[in-house]
């Protein structure tokens, strides 16, 4: 869990979640192979809002203009930043699939003057922690991001690590359970 008793609670039961949001619950937990997918359990029980939310969640991490290397090396910064053990549980193994292995993955953890990391990497990183920490970018790590990223993937950057940032805290608000027992 996040910390604590989950705030909103939810068994992931029929009623609670209205037969769309239930049916999707347990299409989605059975896909990654965990019981119940808490993160889809709890924003689920307010339907109006899980349904606008989804799509645009799905379209950042799933269809976006970035790489899925870069979109998980953002995740995982982010959740890594805010402390997020429930972001960050289940993006490790997203991240892994999309070729971030163990190794990467603790370069992305240590920051951005880790050793081993390409200049694309680096400033990515930089701009993660710089728009999670100031909610801005500075005009010199907006040159160096430009020179990696086109038009179309700045403005996913921006959305992405703010995506991000929102619902690592909404789980941790809501304190959200874990999905896997490690």
């Amino acid at each position: 869990m996040t910390g604590g008793v989950a705030r909103i609670p939810s068994s992931g039961s029929l009623r609670e979640l209205g037969i769309f949001n239930w049916a999707f619950c347990k299409v989605a937990a059975r896909a990654v192979g965990v019981p119940q997918m808490h993160v889809f359990t709890t924003l689920g029980q307010h339907k109006r809002l899980f349904w606008t939310w989804l799509p645009y969640a799905g379209v950042v991490l799933f269809f976006g203009k970035l790489s899925r290397k870069d979109t998980e090396l953002v995740i995982l910064r982010v959740g890594h930043l805010r402390d997020c053990e429930s972001e960050l549980q289940q993006h490790r193994r997203i991240a892994r699939r999309a070729g971030l292995d163990a190794d990467a993955q603790f370069r992305i953890f240590e920051g951005p003057h880790a050793a081993g990391l390409t200049d694309r990497q680096r400033i990515l990183l930089t701009a993660t922690d710089e728009f999670i920490n100031t909610r801005t970018l500075s005009e010199q790590t907006w040159t160096k991001l430009s020179r990696h990223l086109n038009r179309p993937q700045l403005i996913e950057f921006v959305t992405l690590a703010g995506q991000y940032d929102a619902l690592a805290a909404t789980l941790t608000a809501l304190k959200v359970p874990l999905d896997f027992p490690d």
